[in-house]
């Protein structure tokens, strides 16, 4: 009696949760699964067109294989350099170095910005007439410097990389939390049985975060899948198409009323969302206990 009251219990408490669930995301991703093979201006009723959104997605002026091409390149990079810078701050702070209180403080203040302004903010640093960074190069005698980062190529490339590549304070809380949760006994033991500071961080500590790693790596790879500001206020996905993403096509999509369009690209996003949660798990083992 005592346990059906209980599973009772249980299952009020998660019912909002799970109408929540169902309400905000499991029928609106059903829905843009669907409406993705119809013709659909967002008003009216859908009209079945079965592949027609994803053959124009795919081969409407090569522009869908230069934001896969763009995508590959961001989450090669997020995945190692991105993923590697915040880690690497992670361990500096787990080790209390003089100033990490100054320089957690400092690291976290990205975090409150919202990404539209962060945009903003690096399109006025890389600006060639008042920027930062080309008037310090100027100041350094090459007097003849001028590059409009987001509107040259390749320099637009690399300029809306850097818009987030140093801003992985998401990566260095979750691997900053797991190295706290390592147990004292273990560096303790290792200690005893002679073992240095690198030799405790190279196969101890490193090991034992390796899923937040992993879930780092998750999060920085989907949301160079989701990026949207930092191109679409920055570059703009030009010149030409040199940093265009498949948000930008969804962005268009809706813009002009294609809303079945629009909910091809959705779906793609969501496949390499899924695509790449699978591929991570697998490589990091995430859902193997560590302790």
């Amino acid at each position: 009696m005592k346990d059906r009251r209980k599973k009772w219990w249980i299952a009020g408490f998660l019912a909002p949760t799970i109408l929540v669930l169902c309400f905000f995301y499991i029928v609106p991703i059903i829905t843009v699964f669907t409406t993705g093979f119809t013709d659909w201006d967002g008003f009216g009723s859908p009209s079945f067109n079965g592949l027609d959104n994803y053959i124009h997605l795919i081969t409407y002026d090569n522009t869908f294989l230069i934001s896969m091409r763009n995508l590959f390149l961001w989450s090669l990079i997020a995945a190692t350099v991105h993923v590697g810078f915040g880690t690497l701050v992670a361990f500096i702070m787990y080790k209390g170095y003089f100033g990490w209180r100054f320089v957690r403080g400092v690291f976290m203040i990205p975090m409150i910005i919202s990404a539209a302004a962060w945009a903003m903010i690096y399109k006025i640093i890389f600006n060639d007439d008042i920027g930062v960074i080309n008037n310090f190069v100027r100041s350094i005698g090459f007097s003849d410097f001028h590059v409009n980062w987001f509107f040259e190529t390749p320099a637009a490339f690399f300029a809306v990389t850097f818009t987030w590549l140093f801003y992985a304070v998401y990566v260095t809380l979750i691997v900053y939390n797991e190295l706290m949760a390592i147990p004292k006994e273990v560096h303790e033991a290792a200690l005893l049985d002679g073992a240095g500071e690198w030799q405790i961080t190279r196969y101890i500590n490193l090991p034992l975060v390796k899923n937040a790693i992993g879930t780092g790596i998750i999060l920085s790879v989907t949301a160079r899948i989701a990026g949207f500001e930092e191109v679409a206020l920055t570059s703009g996905g030009g010149p030409g198409n040199d940093t265009y993403n498949i948000t930008l096509m969804l962005y268009e999509g809706l813009v002009n009323y294609k809303y079945g369009y629009a909910n091809s690209a959705a779906t793609v996003m969501i496949v390499l969302g899924v695509m790449v949660m699978f591929v991570v798990n697998r490589v990091f083992k995430l859902n193997e206990k560590i302790y």
